[in-house]
């Protein structure tokens, strides 16, 4: 902040002389205070060396009811409607799809522990064709465990037998945030709620739900993740988030402690949200995309996209993940739905 000298009595007024070199050295000094930070070069990933892979078998796996692809991922979004009203919904799907040039093969949506599934958008995408991840923001771990939400839970599990088609089911993705430990307790507490949820859905019958278990890569990073997996015979497909956002690195570094651990567990992988922030400039996140695109067909066990398309309100530019609007990312990403990798 630039302040105002104080002034001088004449008998205090420097000469000429030493006036001059005193602007002299402030010249000298570069006057710091005054001049803006340089902006840290934008760093890019490395296309030179090959992606990061995992050697993994390949499958064919079992999914439960919705199948991976023998070759190749399906892609899918989820997408920020204007408004979060049914019409609002498939008018984004719709303006995304129009754009891209080709239908999405799984729709993303999120609901809150009472709101249930089988809303008239949601019969709209299915009537259509795609397939609906449903991701559920189940409520406190310990009171799921003693019963306390049994009501709604078996309403949510004969919403979803009345779809009648296979439903991709995220419970309570992203549990190992730190921010949700007040609610999600610990590992064992998550694990055992899960395993409460899918036995009263078994007592419903609804047998059309393929279990995914979506954690976050950071939780990998850290360590903390694996500790709230519920084991190969409660989970259909594994899945992880990964997003360059404060972190501007390859989408396999960034994720590579979670291949690693996927490797081992003879389950599909779905990307349940991947996106680069805005942050990084047009140029940097084309680059990112296109190296998530290798990445993608790097790792066979990989079987489902999911590009989380959206500004959450709110959240700075760090957080900011829509890629409309960005010609030369979403060149990028068309780019990458456009493979018939991607279209199986």
């Amino acid at each position: 902040m630039r302040r105002a000298a104080d002034p001088l009595s004449p008998t205090k007024r420097p000469t000429t002389a030493v006036a001059l070199a005193a602007v002299l050295v402030l010249v000298l000094a570069g006057c710091t205070s005054h001049r803006r930070a340089e902006p840290a070069p934008t760093p890019a990933p490395d296309l030179t060396s090959p992606p990061t892979a995992v050697a993994v078998d390949p499958g064919p796996f079992e999914a439960g009811p919705f199948e991976p692809p023998s070759t190749g991922a399906y892609l899918g979004a989820w997408i920020k409607p204007d408004a979060l009203t049914h019409d609002g919904r498939v008018e984004a799907v719709d303006a995304l799809e129009g754009e891209l040039g080709r239908p999405l093969d799984i729709v993303n949506t999120y609901r809150r522990f009472d709101q249930l599934v089988g809303t008239e958008s949601d019969k709209e995408f299915l009537d259509r064709g795609a397939t609906l991840m449903v991701s559920w923001a189940t409520g406190d771990n310990r009171s799921i465990t003693a019963g306390e939400h049994d009501r709604l839970i078996r309403e949510q599990a004969r919403a979803i037998r009345k779809v009648k088609k296979p439903v991709l089911l995220r419970v309570r993705w992203e549990m190992d945030r730190p921010n949700l430990r007040a609610t999600m307790w610990s590992g064992p507490d998550y694990v055992a709620a899960y395993q409460h949820i899918r036995q009263v859905f078994a007592e419903e019958h609804a047998k059309n739900v393929s279990w995914v278990w979506c954690p976050t890569a950071e939780g990998f990073a850290r360590g903390d993740a694996p500790a709230f997996y519920p084991g190969d015979d409660q989970v259909d497909w594994t899945c992880v988030d990964v997003y360059a956002g404060n972190d501007f690195a390859p989408i396999g570094r960034l994720m590579g402690p979670y291949l690693t651990w996927a490797a081992q567990h003879p389950k599909p992988i779905i990307i349940g949200e991947f996106g680069v922030a805005k942050a990084w400039g047009s140029a940097a996140r084309a680059a990112w995309l296109r190296d998530a695109e290798r990445t993608f067909k790097a790792n066979p066990q990989i079987k489902a996209v999911v590009y989380f398309e959206s500004d959450p309100a709110g959240n700075g530019p760090k957080q900011q993940f829509q890629l409309a609007g960005d010609r030369p990312a979403f060149q990028a990403f068309t780019k990458l739905t456009r493979d018939p990798y991607f279209n199986p």
